[in-house]
């Protein structure tokens, strides 16, 4: 595929800018699966250390079968944005990942310390094996399994339902490098009959 095509693909594919697109080909050798990555990657920095106010958003509801409902707020820095029919269809799709994964927390930070502490003691009480090992080994396995309890606990952490390949973190830097603008997850509950 000639260069003009894979930019103008891209750019379908992601709604970034032409120049984004040509950058990120440029810096993955033009390779496009590549280049999507180097453009969640540049979201994630660029909006991650975004210092603007997240305070417009909006509040997505999402009822399964009458059994399980969901509310979750999605915020972003304006109302065009808040208004716009793929912004709410983002927060639609985070409201049915909250309803199939059941996640208790948006982010790890919101994981106490002394949770995180019981949480490694139960592991080390389930594999006593572990402390065999050197310390640099233990720290490894630790951090392993632990990574893997932030995906059945934390909402950016888990692989998104529709694409394992992209975990809700990486959904919604995508969404802001489209958008132009921060986005993030403010709370969310569950209800369950």
């Amino acid at each position: 595929m000639e260069k003009n095509e894979l930019i103008k693909k891209l750019r379908e594919e992601t709604l970034v800018s032409f120049s984004l697109c040509k950058e990120a080909l440029e810096n993955s050798n033009w390779d496009l699966e590549k280049a999507k990555d180097y453009l969640r990657k540049k979201g994630a920095l660029k909006f991650s250390s975004r210092t603007k106010q997240t305070n417009s958003g909006i509040i997505e509801s999402y009822v399964h079968q009458g059994k399980i409902g969901v509310l979750v707020e999605l915020k972003c820095e304006t109302d065009f944005v808040a208004s716009n029919s793929e912004f709410k269809k983002l927060a639609h799709e985070i409201a049915l990942q909250i309803a199939s994964m059941k996640p208790k927390y948006v982010s790890d930070d919101q994981i106490s310390q002394e949770e995180k502490e019981e949480f490694k003691k139960i592991v080390l009480e389930q594999d006593p094996s572990i402390l065999s090992k050197p310390k640099d080994v233990q720290e490894k396995i630790l951090n392993g399994k632990m990574e893997k309890w932030y995906q059945e606990v934390v909402l950016l952490k888990q692989p998104w339902i529709k694409d394992q390949n992209l975990k809700i973190e990486d959904l919604i830097n995508e969404n802001s490098l489209k958008f132009g603008e921060k986005i993030q997850v403010g709370r969310f509950y569950i209800l369950e009959l």
